[in-house]
Order: C-alpha cells, then sequence, then structure tokens
C-alpha cells in the first residue's frame, strides 16, 4: 500500500470510529399509546361451561431501549396498568387490572436510514391485581395467577428530526394464567393478545 492510501485509510478509520462508539453506545427512549387486544378465543372455566371473553384496553407507554451495537438493541417496555372487562358466557364478570412489563433483544436493519424497520423476541411478566368481582361472581374471589411468556416485536422507525422519531409497532405476547375462585382452580384464561401502537423516540 502506498503512503498515499495508508494516509486515507487511517484518516477515514478516525472519522468513522467515533460515529460508530456513539452509536454502539446510545440509548432511545418512546412514550406512545397501545391497545391491548386479547386473542378471540380466552378459553373455558368450570370445566368448559363457562365462555371466557377478556375486552381491549389501551393505556399510555413508555420504552427504553440501550443499542451495544448499530444494530442490536435491549428493550424495555413499561406502562401504566392496563384494564379489561372479563365476560363469562356473555355477561360481565370482573374487571381486572394488569402490569406486563416486557423485555427484548431487538435487531434494526437499517439504523441511519431515515425509514429503519426492526423485529425483536424478549420476555413478558404479566401480574394481575385490582380484581373488581360482579355478575355471576359477586360475592366471591377470584384470583388470577402470575403469567411468564415470549413476546415477539416489530415495527418501522421513522426519523423525523435530528434524534426525534416517530415509531409504528405491533406485539404478540404469550399471556395464560389459571383462575381461581374463592381459592379453587376453575381453569385457564388464554389472553395471548396482539398489542399495537404508536409512539414518538428521542435518541441519546
Amino acid at each position: 500500500m502506498k503512503q498515499s492510501q495508508a494516509v486515507l485509510v487511517l484518516i477515514l478509520c478516525g472519522i468513522a470510529s467515533p460515529a460508530l462508539a456513539q452509536d454502539a453506545g446510545a440509548w432511545q427512549v418512546k412514550v406512545g399509546a397501545h391497545v391491548v387486544s386479547p386473542d378471540s378465543d380466552n378459553g373455558t372455566l368450570a370445566g368448559g361451561t363457562l365462555k371466557t371473553k377478556v375486552g381491549d384496553d389501551a393505556k399510555p407507554t413508555i420504552t427504553l431501549e440501550y443499542f451495544f451495537t448499530r444494530n442490536w438493541g435491549v428493550e424495555a417496555l413499561a406502562a401504566l396498568p392496563f384494564e379489561h372487562e372479563v365476560k363469562l358466557n356473555g355477561v360481565k364478570a370482573a374487571d381486572v387490572k394488569h402490569l406486563p412489563p416486557t423485555f427484548s433483544v431487538q435487531y434494526h436493519f437499517t439504523p441511519d436510514g431515515e425509514v429503519s424497520p426492526f423485529v425483536g423476541v424478549g420476555l413478558n411478566y404479566t401480574r394481575f391485581f385490582g380484581i373488581k368481582e360482579k355478575g355471576p361472581l359477586a360475592g366471591t374471589q377470584l384470583d388470577l395467577d402470575d403469567s411468564w411468556g415470549i413476546a415477539a416485536h416489530f415495527g418501522i422507525d421513522w426519523r423525523v428530526s435530528g434524534n426525534w422519531s416517530l415509531t409504528l409497532d405491533g406485539r404478540w405476547i404469550s399471556i395464560e394464567t389459571t383462575a381461581h375462585v374463592n381459592g379453587a382452580d376453575v381453569g385457564k384464561v388464554k389472553i395471548n393478545p396482539w398489542v399495537w401502537g404508536a409512539a414518538v423516540g428521542y435518541r441519546f
């Protein structure tokens, strides 16, 4: 290699390296809103006699992602408690709140582009609380076990200006819980929702 070529390579490396290092240690926070839409078939309770239906709900959400390379990041999702109406054989039976923190490893296809699709996979933990029994469950105590399950994530980031971006995304989360009425196991509720939303992001 000629001396002039070697100098040029060193200069280019010196220019590129700081940008790569900055990108590899970047953080991104997103604030938005998402709709949790449970699967249409939520199972049956009490030996198949009670068909279960879990309603939709929307709440504000926030995510924080750390990029350990230009393309790869680790994201944590948090939200205000979601609240769902639960029906048994079409009759309102309970209102249930839950928190579904989710952690994902994500791959961003074109992190330097104006449009960057991404996909991810991770783990969800869902805790149920604030249960209000009504109708056929009035006067009883309904408890729902915590849930652990896999989560898939996909979406698109649009760079709006500088470090600001707009995101549209979707998730599928495996959420299943065992229901207990007055301490007795009455079956499983399969929620398994799709989660759709939009958010504004800032990278720093």
